[in-house]
C-alpha cells in the first residue's frame, strides 16, 4: 500500500487536530507520568495543589524537628533519581486542645478530655503521582516500585531518622533478615513498603461521591435480570470480577449472551461468567447481581445500608454481616506454625472463580438525567 506525499501531509494534519483537542480537554494530572518534565531543586518541598493528581500514592510521613529536611531530600531523590513526581501535605495536629468527649457530666455537660501526650505535631507527608482513578495501572506500577525502593535519605540511622515508625521498622527489617536465614527466602521491600494509595488531601470530599453511571453503561445492564443498579442499598460485597478489552456491548451481543450463545471477546466472556455466576448464586438463596461497564463484569452479594460503625478509636469496625461475606467466598488461608499466612486457590461456583478476597463497594447508581429519561418513558 502507498500513500502519496499529499496524503502524507493531510495525515499529519488529522493527527495533530486530534492530538490537541485530547490534550486541551485532558485534566492536568491526566499526563502519563513517564513522558513529564520533572524539576528537581533541592531546596523545594514541592507541595501539593487541587490541580495535582485526584489519586496518589502515600510513600512515608516524618514528624520532629528534622522532618521538613528529611522529606525534602526523599522528595528530591525521588524526583532526580527515580524520575517520579513526589510531592509534600504537612498537616497540624493540636493535641495540646481539649476535645469533646461522649457521655455527660453529673452536671449534664459534655465531658473535655485531654490527650496523654498533650504537645502539638506536624507531620509531612510524601506523596507520589497524579493518577485519575484507583485502580490505575500505572499506579499499581509506582506503587510496586516503591516499596522496593531503597533511597539513599531513608537508609539512615533509626535513631536519626525522622520517619514515622521509624524504629518498629528497624525491628521490622530485623526480623524479616533472621526469617530470610532461616527459610532461605529473602524480603527485598524497602522503608517505603507500607506505601498506599490514597486520595488528593486537598480536593474536598465531594469532588470523589459518585456522580452516577453514564447513559451507555445504564444501557448495557437495562436487560440484565438481576443488575446491581437495582441493588437497593449503597453497599454491597464484590465478590468476582471479570476483565476484558474496552469494547462496546450492544443490544445484539447482550442477547447472545442471554441465550449462552458463545461470545467473541474477552468483554463477552466476562459478562457471560458475571451473568452464569449471578444466578448459580441466585438458585443458592444469594442476593446476587451482575454489573457490567466497558472494561469489565463483577458480581456482588448484599445489600447493605452501611460498611461499618465508626470506633471510640478512630477505626471502622466493618458490618458483621458483610464481614461473613467476605470471609463465606474469600479464599481461605491456612496458618503454620512459625510461618506466615498462606492464602490457598479462589474458592468456584459453577466452575467459575471467586475473588480471592471480596470487597465492599459502592452500589453504582444512575445519574439524575438517566432516572428522569427512565420515568419519561414509562408515563408515556
Amino acid at each position: 500500500m502507498f500513500i502519496s506525499k499529499g496524503s502524507w501531509l493531510v495525515l499529519f494534519v488529522l493527527l495533530v487536530a486530534a492530538s490537541s483537542r485530547v490534550a486541551s480537554a485532558a485534566a492536568p494530572w491526566s499526563k502519563i507520568i513517564g513522558f513529564r518534565r520533572l524539576e528537581a531543586n533541592p531546596a523545594e518541598l514541592y507541595p501539593i495543589a487541587d490541580t495535582n493528581g485526584p489519586w496518589m500514592i502515600m510513600a512515608t510521613t516524618f514528624s520532629g524537628d528534622g522532618a521538613e529536611d528529611q522529606a525534602r531530600k526523599l522528595i528530591h531523590e525521588l524526583r532526580s533519581e527515580y524520575k517520579l513526581p513526589a510531592y509534600s501535605y504537612q498537616k497540624k495536629f493540636e493535641y495540646s486542645k481539649p476535645v469533646q468527649g461522649k457521655g455527660l457530666t453529673p452536671q449534664g455537660e459534655a465531658p473535655l478530655m485531654r490527650y496523654r501526650q498533650d504537645e502539638d505535631r506536624t507531620e509531612i507527608a510524601v506523596l507520589v503521582g497524579d493518577f485519575t482513578t484507583v485502580d490505575d495501572p500505572q499506579a499499581q506500577q509506582v506503587l510496586k516500585r516503591l516499596k522496593m525502593a531503597r533511597p539513599k535519605a531513608l537508609e539512615v540511622d533509626p535513631e536519626e531518622s525522622h520517619q514515622a515508625l521509624a524504629m518498629y521498622r528497624e525491628l521490622q527489617r530485623k526480623a524479616k533478615e533472621a526469617l530470610s536465614a532461616k527459610t532461605g527466602k529473602s524480603d527485598d521491600r524497602g522503608p517505603m513498603a507500607n506505601s498506599f494509595v490514597i486520595t488528593n488531601p486537598i480536593l474536598p470530599p465531594e469532588y470523589f461521591v459518585p456522580k452516577g453511571v453514564d447513559k451507555l453503561v445504564v444501557e448495557m445492564n437495562d436487560a440484565v435480570p438481576h443488575s446491581l443498579l437495582d441493588c437497593p442499598g449503597p453497599y454491597t460485597v464484590k465478590v468476582a470480577t471479570f476483565t476484558g478489552h474496552s469494547i462496546i456491548l450492544d443490544k445484539k451481543k447482550q442477547d447472545a449472551i442471554s441465550r449462552g450463545e458463545m461470545p467473541k471477546s474477552q468483554l463477552e466472556v466476562a459478562a457471560k461468567n458475571a451473568h452464569i455466576l449471578t444466578e448459580a448464586l441466585r438458585r443458592k438463596g444469594y442476593e446476587a447481581y451482575e454489573f457490567h461497564d466497558r472494561k469489565s463484569s463483577i458480581v456482588t452479594v448484599g445489600s447493605f445500608t452501611s460498611v461499618g460503625s465508626k470506633r471510640l478509636d478512630g477505626k471502622i469496625e466493618i458490618n458483621p454481616q458483610i464481614h461473613k461475606i467476605m470471609k463465606q467466598f474469600g479464599a481461605q488461608a491456612t496458618i503454620e506454625p512459625g510461618q506466615a499466612a498462606k492464602v490457598g486457590g479462589a474458592k468456584k461456583l459453577a466452575g467459575i472463580a471467586f475473588d480471592v478476597q471480596p470487597m465492599p463497594v459502592e452500589v453504582p447508581k444512575m445519574g439524575l438525567s438517566n432516572v428522569y429519561d427512565r420515568t419519561a418513558q414509562t408515563t408515556r
